[in-house]
């Protein structure tokens, strides 16, 4: 590496690996970003001669950074937060932009991440650098303080949390997709046993509506209960658009022109197992979202 320009070059190549990294690490894409800036600080300041390879020195540094700003979070509060809905990653429906592409491989859903939030941050680190980016436990040992054994044994212990996490196959999405509109048709129509029909009997549904009101956040188990929430999104003003949602189908609902939630879905066995809604106004307003109200509504 010569000259800070190519440095910098090189920085850039791995930036979208960088974020994706960052963002299983933190389930927030800003948070994300600050980890990656920190990572170039911390670059920009180092003797690059001594770097040997730049990809996993990177992607040590972001680790290392994502465990701190984790532990720190956990300090904060003793309990997470139950219908806390982590960042979606939204794209369009027809989603071909590489950068999310990049940060959706592997069909990293909502669900994944909300249970990735219950780990240890140890164990979180783990499973993410070993699982998802194929990093060798004798590295990862180094970033956490362990024996090359000991990090083996948190990414085990992570991966027994989060079977059954996991986001739907992408050969499945055409079916995903067929379930969610049938999702939004029953909704808008209230019909409460069509509702009922598609939804598993332990399905779980997370509303985040942010700390303000207290109690307005909540999460809601099983089928009966769910469905009763009434659903509507063909009051005035209101449109549900279709959406991929962390990589799978789900639906980003407007009012007046203006998204004010966004749905995710766990769909297994042609069921809706899951279904995550951000509703906070600040939150929305941060997010990422693609140009989806030329389309027609979907349903």
């Amino acid at each position: 590496m010569v000259g800070s320009e190519a440095l910098a070059e090189q920085f850039e190549d791995n930036r979208v690996r960088l974020r994706a990294v960052a963002y299983r690490m933190l389930g927030s894409l800003s948070e994300a970003d600050d980890a990656v800036q920190e990572a170039w600080l911390r670059l920009s300041r180092a003797d690059a001669s001594e770097i040997r390879e730049l990809n996993g020195w990177l992607t040590t540094v972001v680790a290392r950074v994502c465990l701190d700003m984790l532990r720190s979070r956990r300090s904060r509060r003793e309990e997470p937060l139950e219908a806390h809905v982590p960042d979606p990653i939204v794209g369009r429906a027809d989603e071909s932009d590489p950068e999310r592409q990049a940060l959706l491989a592997d069909s990293i859903g909502l669900a994944l991440i909300v249970v990735l939030e219950t780990l240890d941050p140890a164990e979180r680190l783990a499973f993410v650098l070993h699982d998802m980016f194929a990093m060798p436990f004798d590295e990862i040992a180094s970033i956490v303080g362990r024996t090359p054994a000991a990090a083996r044994q948190l990414a085990s212990r992570a991966r027994r949390r989060v079977q059954g996490a996991t986001a739907g196959s992408p050969k499945d999405l055409a079916r995903q997709r067929e379930i969610v509109d049938a999702f939004l048709a029953a909704s808008r129509d209230g019909d409460f046993e069509s509702l009922l029909a598609m939804l598993d009997p332990d399905v779980v549904l997370r509303l985040d509506r942010g700390a303000v009101p207290v109690g307005a956040s909540r999460v809601v188990r099983g089928a009966r209960a769910v469905a009763g929430l009434g659903f509507s999104f063909s009051g005035a003003g209101w449109q549900a658009r279709s959406a991929l949602v962390n990589g799978v189908p789900g639906l980003v609902v407007s009012r007046h022109g203006r998204p004010g939630s966004v749905l995710g879905f766990t769909i297994k066995n042609d069921k809706i197992a899951g279904i995550d809604i951000l509703a906070d106004p600040a939150r929305i307003r941060r997010l990422e979202l693609p140009e989806l109200w030329n389309e027609a509504p979907s349903g």
